[in-house]
């Protein structure tokens, strides 16, 4: 099971409550062991990354004594656990942002059409998850799939649409991009 995880994980639709189809991919898979007076107790800890493809991306950890349980609390976890990241032409991010987490830093950037998603291991998973079909991704820190995912994530939550950046400095939106950029970006949001 360790193997497949680390080979792309899993990719699994499910129905949540709200009737949004969501997609869960298995990032890591983790043997750990607990050393008790008889012996070891092994265990073993998941990281899964659910969305919808439609920009709406969530992160999840389990652990338990048996792999599918594992990856079932993670999965209860993550899509407890889901964010709203605003896409440009539902298929790139609105500009470049960088994120931290622990030892994790990551740089994200928006790239033009056809690019499609350069970026390795677990910040795929989340860029394919959310629906993201052309971005350019570094990982700077920690190559640990915990720090990159929360990394990750702490940079798509600066995302902003230049409609929410107008709104929140009381301009508009033709003020913060030009004539020609707003009205494309009128009709994609």
């Amino acid at each position: 099971m360790a193997r497949e995880a680390r080979d792309g994980g899993r990719d699994r639709r499910d129905r949540d409550r709200d009737g949004d189809d969501l997609i869960d991919k298995l990032v890591t898979i983790n043997r750990v062991a607990k050393v008790v007076k008889g012996g070891r107790r092994f265990a073993f800890a998941a990281l899964v990354v659910v969305g919808d493809q439609k920009g709406r991306v969530g992160y999840g950890a389990g652990k338990a004594r048996e792999v599918p349980e594992a990856i079932r609390k993670a999965t209860e976890r993550a899509k407890k656990k889901m964010i709203r990241v605003p896409m440009k032409e539902g298929r790139t991010l609105h500009h470049d942002v960088e994120g931290h987490f622990g030892a994790g830093h990551v740089v994200l950037r928006s790239c033009t059409a056809g690019t499609g998603i350069i970026a390795g291991g677990p910040m795929r998973a989340v860029f394919e998850t959310l629906g993201i079909g052309d971005v350019v991704a570094k990982s700077l820190g920690s190559r640990n799939p915990h720090n990159m995912v929360k990394a990750t994530f702490a940079a798509l939550e600066r995302c902003g649409s230049p409609r929410s950046v107008a709104a929140r400095r009381g301009k508009k939106v033709s003020d913060i991009l030009g004539r020609r950029d707003a009205v494309q970006e009128t009709a994609d949001v």
